[in-house]
């Protein structure tokens, strides 16, 4: 039984269980249908064995050793990662510009935290990804225990996630990726190749670019450890069904041909756009990402001729370029309203 299935089901028990709002009183009646579908760890239905199965087959359709299903976003799967590998004193190797979520493993862990620095591309004001004589370095003199590595970086540029993988073996050093801004990878051959296969463990958030709710994320382990026991240190033992539920069913849906041909539809509109956009520059591996920038004009000042004259809000930006992200939610109506930019 799926956690859907039970979700569906009537309980037409008297639960005298958690959560105390009995699925009948609704203080925020927007909410009213996951107020009903909010069930306890305890119902009948033993929702605990539904999520596991629908773990088993998330598994399946990543091809991975484990998928686990987070509820409080890719952070806690890179810490439960960390904590999987990491023991006190061990050495961990993290980007000195890293989400504070890689130094907070690596406190938690009772690591010793290495950082390693990016070069900076200066004509797009964005990191550029790790080469492999750097990593090498790094890994030679401080030999850590595990590294983390960001690829896709925010901007969408990918690290070459085989070839580090093979390197970090050759020191024996487990490899970490957060893949954070990458789960739409695995289901298309039109963007760039998913760490899943390679890394020892891969985190997504599902909320990101794969039309999840926020903050719903995966952990993905490729290797022989096994991350539940750190995951029962910080999850709560009272986890929101519902939330769970919104994972498999997202994650059976970009399975599934219609999600498949939703990425790559939001591909090709994204390529379409581009193409009648000839004033303005692109960059990045990953198309999702829209990153641009315009000849006589900083980053800043095109985010706020975007916001003030057009409308448009972008999701993150630099002194040289601008970046607009988009998901399996993005609509052809609205990558058209970028059009306008032909006029800047």
């Amino acid at each position: 039984m799926s956690l859907l299935s039970i979700l569906k089901k009537s309980n037409t028990k008297s639960l005298f269980t958690t959560p105390s709002h009995d699925g009948k009183m609704c203080i925020y009646h927007k909410f009213y249908q996951w107020y009903r579908n909010d069930i306890s760890e305890v119902d009948a239905y033993n929702p605990q064995e539904a999520l596991k199965n629908a773990e088993n087959n998330a598994a399946k359709i990543y091809n991975t050793k484990s998928t686990h299903f987070l509820t409080n976003g890719s952070s806690s799967g890179i810490i439960a990662a960390v904590l999987t590998c990491c023991q006190q004193n061990d050495k961990l190797l993290i980007w000195d510009n890293s989400h504070p979520c890689h130094k907070n493993a690596g406190l938690l862990s009772g690591a010793e935290i290495v950082y390693y620095s990016l070069n900076k591309n200066k004509e797009w004001g964005i990191y550029e990804p790790i080469s492999l004589n750097s990593l090498t370095n790094y890994l030679d003199k401080y030999s850590p225990k595990a590294v983390i590595i960001t690829s896709p970086t925010y901007e969408g540029l990918v690290s070459d996630i085989s070839s580090i993988k093979k390197l970090c073996e050759q020191y024996n050093a487990r490899l970490i990726v957060d893949e954070a801004h990458g789960a739409l990878y695995p289901f298309s051959d039109k963007l760039p190749q998913s760490a899943v296969p390679f890394a020892d463990f891969t985190v997504q958030s599902l909320h990101k670019t794969a039309g999840g709710i926020n903050p719903t994320a995966l952990l993905h382990c490729n290797c022989e450890l096994n991350p539940e026991k750190a995951l029962s240190m910080i999850s709560t033992t009272s986890p929101s069904y519902p939330m769970l539920a919104t994972i498999e069913a997202n994650i059976n849906f970009l399975n599934s041909k219609k999600g498949r041909k939703c990425i790559n539809e939001l591909i090709t509109n994204i390529k379409d756009i581009k193409s009648q956009l000839g004033n303005l520059e692109f960059y990045g591996d990953d198309v999702t990402k829209i990153l641009i920038k315009k000849s006589g004009m900083s980053g800043y000042q095109l985010s706020e001729l975007l916001y003030n004259k057009y409308n448009i809000e972008d999701e993150r930006t630099n002194e040289v370029s601008t970046m607009l992200l988009t998901g399996i939610g993005t609509t052809k109506a609205k990558l058209n309203r970028l059009l306008k930019l032909r006029k800047i």
